[in-house]
């Protein structure tokens, strides 16, 4: 996929969201509810991943962003039997 082509769908995804958000205060309550549920799950999921990221980033390097020592991977070498 062209990048050219990616923010055409990208394009199409924001204007069908923006007009599913203009015709939100028309909408029955059954779909106020599912598209609240569908927007709860995108901000969930993007939650629970800045907070992975943000663990993972933390368990490699300190606060001040070197690298922790005690983290160093160790190498495993063949037994001499």
């Amino acid at each position: 996929m062209s990048p050219e082509d990616f923010l055409k769908e990208v394009q199409a995804i924001g204007e069908k969201f923006l007009h599913k958000l203009q015709k939100l205060p028309k909408a029955d309550p059954v779909e106020i509810a599912s598209f609240s549920v569908v927007l709860l799950f995108i901000a969930t999921v993007l939650v629970l991943t800045i907070i992975a990221c943000s663990c993972c980033c933390y368990s490699c390097c300190g606060c001040d962003g070197r690298p922790d020592p005690s983290h160093k991977r160790s190498r495993v070498r063949p037994s001499t039997d």
